[in-house]
């Protein structure tokens, strides 16, 4: 498979500053990172180190969804520009988490400003050689505002905007935590993938029997957890990667799986972060190199 293995950046490496942190990524056996800013600085710095740019991050999404029709025409100039200096910089993937600025907003109303806003952002995707993948994250409890995280919102943002410059970022972790199927999500969707995460999720089932779905009323015992499930590197968790790596080549995916490190386990400090990266790339490299 021609998948690359790369990382979002976790706090603490990400602090030693972007000249260490690539060639700590290149050490580690990574091809792509993702990065907030992609700058002529980490531009070259990945280049310096032999690395490759994953995703870069979108900066206006809750704007784009915003109410007020003014501050929703301000975000898509103020993104289009974005998409504009990503290209110019060689970019290829923008990340976008469409978690709207109310976040009590209903995603009905939501979708019909997505409506609103994206198609032209799209068009300059795709004018730019830019391609949007969209994060499945719910959101923050208890709303769950953002759009783009069930199958039900995808098939109606897809038939919107038939673009595949506007896709998924498929993140089967939180597929597993909803309760979705996440390789039937990947066997309807698999051809509007445009970026992977390399993250995994375990179902807690003495939680799950105290507070169900629920968030837990006293507080959950994990970091990157809401009760019955929490966040893991792969190999920890429900997700089985062969089956993924079977659908994506056969799909003919040749992006990044990058890796997003949300596990209790592996935080708190730059040695932990480092050994969760390491594990969890050993664990993808088994089904994607």
């Amino acid at each position: 498979m021609n998948v690359q293995i790369g990382m979002r950046i976790p706090p603490k490496i990400g602090d030693e500053g972007i000249q260490k942190t690539a060639a700590w990524a290149a050490e580690a056996g990574l091809d792509v990172l993702d990065v907030s800013n992609l700058t002529v600085e980490v531009k070259e710095a990945c280049s310096a180190a032999g690395i490759g740019i994953g995703s870069i991050d979108a900066h206006y999404t809750a704007q784009l969804l915003s109410r007020d029709e003014a501050k929703r025409e301000q975000a898509i100039e103020m993104q289009k520009k974005q998409i504009s200096g990503i290209a110019e910089l060689g970019g290829k993937v923008l990340f976008m988490c469409l978690v709207p600025e109310d976040l009590t907003l209903p995603r009905r109303e939501g979708f019909a400003l997505f409506k609103d806003s994206f198609p032209e952002v799209v068009k300059h995707a795709e004018q730019n050689g830019v391609y949007i993948a969209i994060e499945g994250w719910p959101g923050p409890a208890p709303h769950y505002p953002t759009l783009g995280c069930t199958p039900e919102m995808w098939r109606a943002m897809f038939e919107a905007i038939p673009s595949k410059h506007f896709g998924l970022n498929y993140d089967p972790s939180h597929l597993v935590r909803l309760g979705i199927d996440y390789l039937r999500a990947l066997t309807e969707f698999g051809e509007r993938v445009n970026h992977a995460h390399g993250k995994d999720t375990e179902i807690l089932t003495d939680e799950l029997y105290e507070c169900g779905v629920l968030e837990a009323t006293f507080g959950e015992k994990y970091d990157f957890s809401e009760g019955s499930w929490r966040y893991t590197i792969p190999g920890r968790g429900a997700v089985e990667w062969g089956k993924v790596a079977v659908r994506l080549d056969r799909l003919g995916y040749n992006g990044a799986v990058s890796i997003e490190l949300e596990d209790h386990s592996y935080w708190g400090s730059i040695e932990a972060e480092r050994q969760g990266i390491v594990k969890a790339a050993q664990h993808l490299k088994q089904y994607f190199k």
